[in-house]
């Protein structure tokens, strides 16, 4: 196993991202816009997997969880409000300070950390890693790290873009060409393709148990769709 999944470029660039993470029209701003999509998918896998009902407001009550490469906080935020006692750890020491600022300030109590997964101790019952496993140095390794992680009933929920010709159009000429995602953001070389995905999974002891699409439309947007070529998430468990 490599001993860091972190590479300092990328540690970098999203350091520069750090001061206007939450501001909506910032540089962060595709990341505001595919949040409410990534968390109606989270949702419905956890009431999946602990048969929760849908109406219940804190559905992680008594259950602990995981975010990896947590950024300034988009997504753990949203999971201590649901009730879960959250970690979550990012590479990045600017996005950090950020993410624990905003959450003091929103009366939240959520242990960031500034490090590697791969150092990190302990089990979760709900391991997240959005838009993360395409930033690492070894993809493998990571998702080992990120089973080790897993409490045995527990859930991991990942999102990446798709290796195919769509998403390096979509991402990479336009979407970064035209300034809506900072230059530099995406290496198309590490786009991995849920069959790829689905075969690290297993690699690292885990079964995959539902993949879904994230598409766009000029009439709806960032939305959730059997159209994975874009983007995808997965839910996973352990084997």
């Amino acid at each position: 196993m490599a001993e860091t999944s972190i590479l300092p470029r990328e540690v970098e660039q999203f350091g520069k991202l750090a001061a206007d993470w939450w501001d909506p029209k910032g540089s962060s701003a595709m990341l505001h816009k595919l949040n409410p999509v990534r968390l109606g998918y989270i949702r419905d896998q956890i009431d999946r997997h602990w048969q929760v009902d849908e109406h219940l407001r804190r559905p992680l009550e008594g259950k602990s969880a995981l975010d990896v490469g947590c950024g300034a906080g988009l997504l753990a935020e949203p999971l201590a409000r649901m009730g879960a006692k959250v970690t979550a750890i990012d590479a990045t020491p600017e996005v950090i300070a950020v993410a624990r600022d905003h959450a003091a300030g929103q009366g939240l109590e959520i242990d960031y950390r500034q490090g590697d997964v791969q150092a990190l101790d302990g089990q979760y019952d709900l391991v997240t890693c959005l838009e993360v496993i395409e930033h690492v140095a070894d993809p493998a390794a990571f998702l080992r790290a990120l089973a080790a992680r897993l409490a045995p009933d527990g859930l991991l929920i990942l999102s990446t873009p798709n290796a195919t010709g769509w998403s390096k159009l979509m991402m990479i000429t336009l979407a970064e060409g035209l300034g809506q995602i900072p230059r530099g953001t995406h290496d198309f070389d590490k786009f991995i393709s849920p069959e790829r995905m689905k075969t690290l999974l297993a690699d690292a002891g885990l079964e995959c148990v539902d993949v879904e699409g994230i598409a766009w439309s000029p009439s709806r947007g960032l939305h959730l769709s059997d159209d994975v070529r874009l983007n995808y998430l997965v839910a996973a468990v352990r084997a």
